[in-house]
């Protein structure tokens, strides 16, 4: 019979094993793994042969009767010819490189705008939830901030549309205010502030919840200790809080940093509603990616372009990561 009682030991004399009776003993833990396993699998693993596409011509054919492929997709995606690295110099063709440049510079900015803004209000909702002493306002206004996560952007772009297009809700009222009307589906200035407030309010109640609870496990006495030596509500926070936060922080912001070439492709996509005279602050990455798609370019572009998306996130991870573990080791991702 097992001992769960001893610890697990790796050495050579007892190799670990997944015994029957392991996989009994955690088999709650495997079921709630399976489901995360599932999808990765599915949606990460699966589509990773396509990667070749990038490196080939490809086009749609139809099998021969009798080749023992029957699927016109993996039947192209193995008969189309090589061309090395000829899809990603679509990038830097000259009648391409402005709009390139200018895809990268909204897709870096709007994110590194999303992680200072993102990271501040997240923790600071997560500190006023936390200081609340009527515990059913802190769930009341914690549920509130977090029900937009689950609201689709298409249904808010519907709602953006109605109240700020030329016979909108606010420009109605605006005109009969003798006001100007607010033309946001013409000028770009307003975009940089509707995808912020539109990240925030969708993503700071869902992000808080990992801080809110870091702070809850916080000692009180630590606290009561500072209070006692004279330390304000700003003093206790920094000095208390932000160091029990800051390897979650540190964490989140490696993690934030590999995805800096990606972006909320549903946000970028529907707020906007394709309007033409605000695609220059508009579109991202995955914008073009998608609008390549939809186009006649051969698919061999878009595949480059998602290419260099993930390998840029991944050497950005890994530096990112080495810099960390420079400076504070015991805080690295790997």
């Amino acid at each position: 019979m097992l001992d769960l009682t001893k610890p697990f030991n790796r050495t050579k004399k007892s190799k670990f094993r997944w015994t029957s009776d392991r996989i009994f003993c955690n088999l709650s833990y495997l079921t709630m793994v399976l489901p995360g396993a599932i999808w990765l699998i599915l949606f990460a693993y699966l589509p990773m042969p396509g990667i070749i596409m990038a490196f080939k011509d490809y086009r749609l054919q139809r099998p021969p009767a009798d080749h023992w492929i029957q699927n016109r997709f993996i039947y192209s995606l193995i008969e189309s010819p090589w061309v090395g690295f000829e899809n990603f110099r679509y990038l830097i063709l000259p009648t391409n490189l402005n709009n390139t440049i200018m895809y990268v510079r909204n897709t870096v900015l709007y994110n590194l705008l999303f992680i200072i803004a993102g990271l501040v209000a997240s923790i600071a909702l997560a500190v006023i939830i936390y200081e609340l002493t009527n515990r059913f306002l802190a769930k009341l206004y914690h549920s509130i901030f977090f029900l937009p996560f689950f609201i689709s952007w298409v249904v808010v772009a519907y709602v953006v549309y109605a109240l700020a297009n030329h016979n909108g809700i606010i420009n109605t009222a605006l005109v009969a205010w003798n006001l100007p009307p607010l033309e946001i589906y013409k000028e770009k200035i307003y975009w940089p502030f509707i995808f912020l407030f539109g990240n925030l309010w969708k993503y700071t109640g869902y992000s808080s919840i990992l801080y809110l609870a870091i702070i809850t496990g916080v000692d009180r006495q630590l606290y009561e200790a500072a209070a006692i030596d004279g330390a304000n509500k700003w003093q206790q926070f920094w000095n208390v809080t932000l160091p029990h936060l800051i390897p979650t922080i540190v964490l989140l912001q490696i993690l934030a940093v590999g995805r800096i070439f990606g972006s909320d492709f549903d946000m970028f996509y529907t707020l906007p509603a394709g309007s033409v005279f605000v695609r220059d602050v508009t579109t991202t990455i995955d914008v073009y990616v998608f609008n390549m798609l939809r186009s006649t370019v051969p698919l061999g572009y878009p595949a480059a372009v998602a290419l260099v998306q993930s390998v840029v996130g991944f050497i950005l991870i890994v530096v990112t990561n080495y810099i960390v573990r420079k400076i504070r080791p015991e805080m690295a991702l790997f």
